[in-house]
């Protein structure tokens, strides 16, 4: 059976106001979770991507930078973690490649911008902070950065500022 329809009064209209309200919300929690789940699966996504990208870089960069000229490079570290609380220091390094007298540090993106080339000479400050604080090192740090795609003048903008 069906409901009779609400009397055109002044209670009557603020009952229909009412229920397309409690329609309304049910709607947009509805569309709120969708989006929180469509959000999610982009960040996995990114995420896998990310680290494929990582993988594809680091599985022959040491040949690469042989290449340039840097030779006698030993070992390449993933995902290098450093912290000092005390500074207020952390961060992390997306692949650290170094032999007795040279580190480089490599920073991995997807799509590589400017932007990301400014936060990775920032994190190499912080590392030399970190390092500093730790004793003496005398290793020399050079910078790196590593895009699958590469935006504007992201490459120009490292190689000015000695990336």
């Amino acid at each position: 059976m069906s409901e009779q329809p609400m009397p055109l009064t002044h209670e009557g209209i603020l009952e229909l106001f009412r229920k397309t309200d409690l329609r309304i919300d049910r709607i947009f929690q509805e569309t709120a979770k969708q989006i929180k789940q469509t959000n999610k699966d982009i960040g996995g996504l990114t995420s896998s991507v990310a680290a494929l990208v990582a993988d594809m870089v680091a599985g022959n960069i040491i040949e690469k930078f042989e290449a340039l000229g840097d030779n006698d490079l030993d070992d390449c570290y993933r995902e290098k973690k450093f912290k000092n609380n005390e500074l207020g220091i952390k961060g992390e390094i997306d692949l650290f490649i170094e032999n007795g007298d040279v580190a480089i540090l490599v920073e991995v993106k997807t799509t590589l911008e400017t932007t990301g080339v400014r936060k990775h000479i920032e994190r190499l400050e912080k590392f030399r902070r970190w390092t500093d604080a730790r004793g003496v090192d005398k290793r020399r740090f050079v910078g790196a950065v590593v895009g699958a795609s590469i935006v504007g003048d992201a490459a120009d903008f490292a190689m000015e500022k000695g990336v």
